[in-house]
């Protein structure tokens, strides 16, 4: 397989000088010396490869340098040091409306954007008419585009970027900004590229865009790439990384703290367990609503939840929640304790505090697995008392129900007449 995009030891410095008067004889003199500016690294010794057809994920906190490598990788930043090889036709959507003149009309900018990423005015005027019919702007094609609204831009962004199968594409958190039909019309357009040979790099703060469409996902922290694997690993990793593990701070750059441990559910799943320690789950299962323990689920059955979990020290409030996760890692549903008005107050040390969660599992056949969650506020991400990935794994059969498809179980009630 030949490989489409290799970056080796990849760094960016920028030059921070003591004063206007350091700056100046460092530009005048060309001057190298270190007594006149530090280096302030953004993106530090980043080294992957992506294949054709690939799909790879770049998450990270905000600042992490996500945004950063992109634009190194595309050309339109220099690197300090490091390499980057490319082979291959890119396209690239790295900032909303990034290549079009506010005062061109939509028609002036398809025509500007295009040559931008390479494609000529016979390819443009090919296909200049479907590239309207997607980003779906007819009436305000010849309108400027700065009376677009951020949808449009996108809309016609992507269009273009899109209108001929590009070897490698790069989009950064563009598509969040277009409304939900158009991101299903871009994701769906994404894919077929993806089956056609095209290498996707995907910055996105969208978890289930991360796990649906990528084949691995890319942790940066601090600058650094800090973990590289299968999305539900990486992205069970970056759930630890922006909780409170740890009252005192940590380096950036690191993940797994003193606190966050992990260990193999099987040769499949990776369980990832992180938080501060107060709270300790101590007793899990998944039960039919005789109390018989289960790990076969009918779908649309009713089953219950039981879990319970130890306060190792005084608490003000606790949270119990829980996330129950497709084979893909992708979340299926969610819910807490806050939300339903159930937040315990004033819990004791030594503590035991039992809880059912009664549900009917109106979810699609397949393997399923249940994250569980202890916190202080609405999210583990406010103050993280226990993380736990893969606490228990079930799975859902269709036994009495009509055949049907997809993770939900929505039956109709259909009518015909002739």
């Amino acid at each position: 397989m030949t490989t489409q995009i290799v970056v080796e030891k990849l760094g960016k410095a920028y030059r921070q000088y003591k004063n206007n008067y350091s700056k100046l004889k460092t530009i005048i003199f060309a001057s190298k010396n270190p007594d006149n500016f530090k280096r302030k690294w953004v993106i530090k010794d980043v080294s992957f490869s992506i294949g054709p057809g690939e799909a790879v994920g770049i998450i990270g906190i905000n600042g992490a340098g996500k945004s950063t490598l992109l634009k190194l990788i595309t050309g339109t930043v220099s690197s300090t040091e490091g390499s980057i090889k490319l082979q291959g036709r890119v396209a690239a959507l790295l900032e909303l409306g990034m290549g079009f003149h506010p005062d061109f009309t939509g028609r002036q900018n398809i025509y500007m954007a295009g040559q931008l990423i390479g494609l000529s005015v016979n390819e443009i005027n090919r296909n200049i008419k479907q590239i309207i019919e997607f980003s779906e702007i007819e009436e305000y094609i010849d309108q400027p585009v700065r009376v677009y609204s951020s949808g449009m831009q996108v809309r016609l962004a992507f269009s273009v970027a899109t209108a001929i199968r590009p070897d490698i594409l790069i989009i950064d958190e563009a598509l969040s900004v277009g409304d939900a039909y158009f991101q299903h019309k871009s994701f769906e357009r994404i894919r077929k590229f993806k089956e056609l040979g095209t290498t996707l790099l995907l910055v996105s703060h969208d978890k289930q865009a991360i796990q649906s469409i990528c084949d691995r996902a890319i942790l940066i922290s601090g600058g650094a790439k800090v973990m590289e694997g299968t999305p539900e690993e990486v992205l069970d990793h970056y759930n630890a990384l922006i909780a409170d593990t740890s009252p005192r701070k940590t380096p950036p750059v690191k993940v797994v703290d003193p606190v966050v441990s992990e260990n193999k559910k099987d040769k499949n799943k990776v369980q990832l367990t992180s938080g501060t320690g107060e709270v300790e789950l101590i007793n899990i299962a998944l039960t039919d609503d005789e109390d018989r323990q289960i790990e076969v689920v009918k779908v649309g059955q009713t089953v219950v939840l039981k879990l319970t979990v130890l306060a190792h020290e005084v608490l003000k409030e606790l949270v119990i929640g829980y996330v129950i996760k497709d084979r893909y890692g992708r979340e299926i549903f969610g819910t807490n304790t806050h939300y339903f008005n159930k937040t315990l107050l004033d819990v004791q040390k030594d503590e035991q505090i039992s809880y059912e969660f009664k549900f009917p599992a109106n979810i699609g056949e397949g393997n399923y697995s249940v994250s569980i969650a202890a916190h202080m506020g609405s999210s583990h991400v406010v103050k993280n008392f226990l993380w736990k990935d893969v606490a228990i794994v079930f799975n859902v059969i269709n036994a009495d129900y009509e055949t049907f498809i997809g993770s939900s179980w929505i039956p109709p009630i259909i009518e015909c007449s002739r």
